[in-house]
């Protein structure tokens, strides 16, 4: 049996921490959630949900590209939330705005290290 590289175990683990986080602290997410998406609650959770699929999916090597394909999109989408963020103080939750403005680019460093594992 083929041991997994340690860094896509980080990746994996990071994106199940995450989506676990959505249900011990959903308050946190529904705070940040764009007000024209309609069920908040709902979309929080079933973002949590959807992550960590997606994080013990990168686990199975049968479900490796579907799951990185699956992180991009999810990535994609979040951007609503980063970019409604950046809209104003409110939004923002009390976030510096150079804080919101440096989590852009790391959204598409997480895009190009989930690629990276594309057919590995």
């Amino acid at each position: 049996m083929n041991s997994l590289p340690w860094h896509l175990v980080v990746m994996a683990s990071m994106y199940i921490f995450a989506g676990a986080m959505h249900f011990i602290k959903p308050k946190v997410y529904l705070r940040i959630m764009p007000r024209y998406l309609p069920n908040h609650r709902l979309l929080v959770y079933l973002s949590g949900f959807v992550e960590i699929a997606l994080g013990l999916a990168l686990l199975v090597t049968e479900l490796r590209n579907i799951a990185i394909i699956g992180i991009i999109a999810m990535l994609t989408i979040f951007l609503l939330v980063h970019f409604y963020m950046l809209k104003g103080e409110k939004e923002g939750v009390g976030i510096p705005k150079w804080i919101l403005i440096l989590r852009l680019p790391l959204q598409f460093f997480l895009m190009y290290w989930a690629w990276f594992y594309k057919n590995f």
